[in-house]
């Protein structure tokens, strides 16, 4: 079958590593279940692979992708959890969790295999495009605003980044939820396609905000934290899921995260109770994922190069 996978890993230019043609097949085991692949969507994740982050040179070749939408062996129409070794369906109970292309290959394939456990039924509301793009980021940001940061409707919050996946889902979800949206970004014509889809105002990084949020959605890490903390109001949470300008920020602002009583949560992915109320909340509400570019996959190339110069608003789409 057809796929993308990476076949060395290049820390430096990832995608060196990336390759299209032909692999195996999934190979039937029990309790997992072969889908046939209608769209998957690029992550960040993606890149890191090729760059050796998560995945070894002793798995390779993998076929890279975490999300997928197609028809499983019944015919049924499903979205994948991406998520393997949660619940120890399909793998035993002491297996540690993975994401797919970290030990089991990935979705950007004519087919991939996952525990039957993981596969969902797509809502009808939603083409297979939208539902292969919210398995990873989208229920990143679901699950950074509704349950680490608890907020409700009425609140105030800042969106650092707007542009990445995770950003532009935590916009999009966060204004349908009712709530004061505010969008940093250095792209002049970013920032106006984030007010374009609700943010109440967007701002150059560091810029000081109209008021105090009551949480912080932090995905850029060091070139943006110091200015996260300072957003906050007293008692405010900053949710942090990644630092795609690094990890080491050069003031960790301590002492105010201590005297104004903050909190600082990790976040990583999320359930798949909380796909599940993603999928059912997209539906109910005309929500739709923002979708950047839609390519065949054997144009999967071009989509990595897009989000490996930033030079993307939404989604990257591969369709089989």
């Amino acid at each position: 079958m057809f796929a993308a996978y990476a076949a060395r890993i290049d820390r430096d230019q990832p995608l060196n590593g990336l390759e299209l043609g032909e692999r195996p097949e999934p190979e039937a085991r029990p309790g997992w279940s072969t889908v046939t692949v209608k769209a998957a969507s690029l992550n960040h994740h993606d890149l890191w692979s090729l760059r050796g982050v998560g995945l070894g040179e002793e798995s390779l070749p993998m076929i890279l992708g975490c999300d997928a939408a197609g028809i499983d062996e019944h015919g049924n129409e499903v979205v994948v959890f991406p998520v393997v070794g949660l619940s120890g369906h399909g793998v035993g109970p002491d297996e540690p969790r993975s994401i797919l292309t970290e030990k089991y290959q990935g979705t950007f394939a004519e087919k991939v295999s996952v525990p039957t456990w993981n596969l969902l039924p797509k809502p009808k509301e939603l083409s297979f495009e939208e539902a292969a793009c919210l398995p990873t980021a989208w229920l990143t940001a679901y699950r950074m605003l509704f349950t680490n940061a608890g907020v409700r409707p009425g609140d105030s919050v800042l969106v650092q980044g707007a542009g990445g996946g995770v950003a532009t889902a935590a916009i999009v979800l966060a204004k349908a939820a009712g709530l004061r949206v505010f969008a940093t970004s250095r792209d002049a014509a970013k920032r106006k396609r984030a007010e374009d889809l609700g943010a109440d105002a967007a701002f150059e990084p560091g810029a000081r905000l109209p008021q105090r949020v009551d949480a912080v959605i932090e995905t850029v890490g060091a070139a943006t934290w110091s200015h996260s903390v300072k957003s906050l109001r007293p008692g405010g949470t900053l949710v942090i899921s990644g630092a795609t300008s690094g990890p080491n920020p050069k003031a960790a602002e301590l002492n105010r995260i201590f005297f104004l009583e903050l909190k600082v949560v990790g976040s990583t992915m999320g359930t798949k109770d909380e796909l599940a109320d993603l999928l059912s909340f997209c539906a109910l509400t005309g929500v739709r994922p923002v979708v950047d570019t839609v390519l065949p996959l054997d144009r999967a190339r071009e989509g990595f190069a897009k989000m490996a110069d930033g030079d993307l608003f939404g989604k990257v789409v591969l369709t089989v």
